[in-house]
């Protein structure tokens, strides 16, 4: 079943560093939510289930296929670049109208958030590097044969390759979800949303981003008490603890 929330749509921006009070370095990767407005309403009366299709980005007359232009003209909205719909309940549809313009509330009060977007494409990789294999070894006579992936068969019984087997192929360019980021700083004057570690997909692609249902992970650098209360000496003499004696 579809994860149920209403999200927003972002761009990716790229990854920077900020700093917090205490002085501890936190990685961040920078959105940029821009303008988001609802474009349609789905009800379980009219389609089964409910939802809410979100449009972001400006886009050019000319370059809107005849469909979504009908689609955009019924709905009475301005042609968007993007469209996304998010599954949501009925009480959330109730708030909403065709038209409006979608803030941070979504993400507003959120500890952590879940985005979803398109990794980066490799193209056709080998075994090494799709699947992290060590590949064949450098000597005892081996020629030609450092990358390959081995053997994939099972003998004569059953005779066939197993399905899922990890073999070289297309690698990246697929719909990814990482769960549970937690939110460092919203910049709402412009339009910003700092959140600790990597997202998929590259600088400038678009990101689907919805409040998570899981408890904030805050991570190991931004848990000095973690460090003070260390048995390791070391990194108790470093938080600023005074260090064990033995």
């Amino acid at each position: 079943m579809a994860k149920i929330g209403l999200g927003l749509l972002a761009t990716k921006v790229g990854m920077t560093q900020i700093f917090t009070a205490d002085g501890v370095r936190v990685p961040v990767t920078v959105l940029l939510v821009g303008k988001n407005s609802v474009v349609q309403k789905k009800t379980v009366a009219t389609d089964g289930y409910s939802a809410v299709q979100i449009g972001s980005g400006d886009i050019r007359e000319k370059l809107v296929t005849k469909p979504l232009a009908g689609h955009f003209k019924k709905a009475g909205v301005a042609a968007t670049r993007h469209l996304v719909e998010f599954r949501v309940d009925e009480a959330t549809i109730g708030k909403l109208n065709v038209g409006d313009a979608v803030g941070f509330d979504p993400i507003k009060d959120a500890k952590s958030v879940d985005v979803v977007g398109t990794s980066k494409g490799r193209g056709t990789a080998g075994v090494m590097k799709r699947h992290n294999m060590s590949g064949f070894r450098a000597t005892h006579g081996t020629h030609e044969y450092f990358r390959h992936g081995g053997s994939i068969g099972c003998r004569a019984t059953p005779g066939k390759v197993h399905k899922g087997k990890r073999m070289s192929g297309h690698m990246g360019n697929e719909n990814v979800a990482v769960i549970n980021l937690a939110v460092v700083k919203i910049d709402e004057e412009k339009g910003l949303v700092f959140v600790r570690g990597a997202v998929p997909g590259k600088n400038g692609g678009i990101l689907e981003v919805r409040a998570s249902k899981h408890a904030a992970k805050r991570g190991r650098a931004l848990r000095a008490e973690a460090q003070i209360l260390s048995k390791n000496p070391m990194k108790a003499s470093k938080a600023g603890a005074p260090a064990k004696k033995k």
